[in-house]
């Protein structure tokens, strides 16, 4: 993920020109971006001027995002948000900040009862679900209109427990490996580590040989939550089961724990211990990392900035572990989930907003350089048929075909929390370091595997317990 700083975009036409300039300056990867943006939707994707259910003329929007790893796609939210406004008499106002400020922003905001009508993050965050309304009909209006949502984006954000969409998850980004392909080759796998036995051996020679690590983080940043969670699935494990029961202290899991130290001591260097969410992108762009889990936008920065190390990266589909295919999953790397606070004056306009998003998905998709996925596929019928968006990238990579294998990520993708779901215990936990610790005691050695289950089992426990307290998560049996 990219780590950059925050900015503050207000979507007034007299601030357009500024605002876009303003967005440049900071790290757009060209000045023509705004208008190169224009001429895709002139030229490549008509936008649906959808018209409100309701009258919203006269109300204001104000929406707390995420600022986007591809920053192409700022560039176009923005304009898109301020030219439904224009046309529907509604004045937007959109705030781009910094994804791991988000959380913060949003305690603040609930703690206040005043802020923005719609609040979105890159994961879902079920803890704030009593201050937040039932987006159930939107849903289900979406639905209707689009045809059914995923199961992984409704398992995002809905709780089985109180029956109750906390959130609108809109869509999401696939997380592959993303390797070093010219690196691999000489460690005879020129397409990559398909298993984790694979990304040991392939990882510990490299580093070896080529003197190159390989980056999979373990510090209190939510791609290190990410890839531990991936760990403990493709080895048997979780951290609750599909009851909501927690089930960390499994010996699947002191085996996932086992194998980290092992890839550490062979493949990676201290340094994955003091990481932000930025720092496997730098690794891999900067060409010093043989093999990450990320989406693609770290590809999308290499082809701006170094297009000899963009073409030497190549991606595979989540690794194979001790469980088996079935378990070669993954998180969405991102995964879009707007919420709407119970105390927002423009409720409605909130709602007719996010269903013209949903309607525009395939220039979501597209100005986002296919980072964007849909949680409402029928919304980009082309993205992954066959001779599509995927298949034949429009962004200039190389091969043509690169982003094929991303075609299956409906399949390997699965929610946060996964096999139980998203809620609100599993939301608060991924936003304490309670999970990286007990990855980088183990992997340090400090603690046994079985140690430093022991110890997050019981601060696990904690949290699950007291949201069973408060009536939004189930189990306990």
């Amino acid at each position: 993920m990219r780590d950059t700083a925050s900015r503050r975009l207000m979507s007034r036409p007299a601030d357009r020109r500024r605002l876009l300039q303003g967005a440049g300056a900071a790290g757009i990867a060209a000045a023509s971006l705004p208008i190169m943006a224009a001429a895709a939707r002139a030229g490549t994707v008509t936008l649906v001027q959808s018209t409100p259910t309701v009258d919203i003329s006269g109300t204001s929007l104000s929406i707390l995002q995420w600022q986007h790893f591809v920053p192409r796609f700022d560039a176009w939210i923005v304009p898109f948000a301020q030219e439904w406004g224009e046309a529907n008499d509604v004045n937007v106002t959109i705030d781009l900040v910094n994804t791991a400020e988000i959380p913060p922003a949003i305690a603040a905001e609930v703690g206040a009862q005043s802020g923005h009508d719609i609040v979105e993050h890159i994961a879902s965050l079920p803890q704030f679900e009593k201050a937040m309304i039932d987006m159930t009909d939107l849903v289900e209006e979406a639905s209707r209109r689009h045809g059914p949502q995923l199961e992984m984006a409704m398992r995002n954000s809905f709780n089985p427990t109180t029956n109750t969409y906390y959130g609108f998850t809109h869509g999401y980004a696939a997380d592959p490996g993303n390797y070093r392909r010219s690196l691999w080759e000489m460690a005879e796998l020129p397409d990559g580590p398909t298993t984790y036995d694979e990304l040991l051996a392939g990882g510990t020679q490299i580093r070896s040989e080529q003197g190159v690590q390989l980056g999979i983080g373990m510090s209190n940043e939510i791609d290190s939550k990410m890839a531990a969670q991936a760990l403990l699935w493709a080895f048997g494990g979780a951290i609750q089961d599909e009851n909501e029961n927690v089930v960390i202290n499994s010996p699947e899991n002191a085996e996932a724990l086992a194998y980290m130290a092992d890839l550490f001591d062979g493949a990676m260097t201290a340094e994955v211990f003091g990481w932000n969410a930025a720092s496997n992108n730098q690794l891999m762009v900067a060409g010093q990392a043989s093999y990450i889990l990320n989406s693609i936008s770290a590809y999308r920065t290499a082809q701006v900035q170094l297009p000899d190390v963009a073409e030497d990266i190549f991606f595979t589909l989540p690794l194979v572990g001790p469980a088996g295919e079935e378990r070669a999953l993954a998180h969405g790397h991102a995964v879009f989930t707007a919420m709407i606070p119970n105390y927002s004056e423009n409720i409605d306009t909130a709602k007719e907003f996010l269903l013209h998003l949903v309607a525009n998905y395939d220039a979501a998709a597209f100005e986002s350089e296919l980072y964007n996925f849909p949680a409402f596929p029928d919304t980009v019928p082309d993205l992954t048929t066959d001779g599509g968006l995927l298949d034949e990238d429009p962004f200039g990579s190389e091969p043509i075909d690169k982003l094929s294998i991303l075609k299956s990520a409906v399949d390997w993708t699965v929610n946060l929390g996964w096999p139980g779901p998203a809620n609100a215990a599993i939301g608060e936990l991924f936003n304490l370091p309670t999970i990286p610790n007990m990855m980088a005691s183990a992997a340090r050695r400090e603690l046994t595997p079985e140690e430093a289950l022991a110890a997050a089992e019981t601060e696990i426990e904690a949290i699950f317990e007291t949201w069973r307290g408060e009536g939004l998560v189930g189990g306990g049996s």
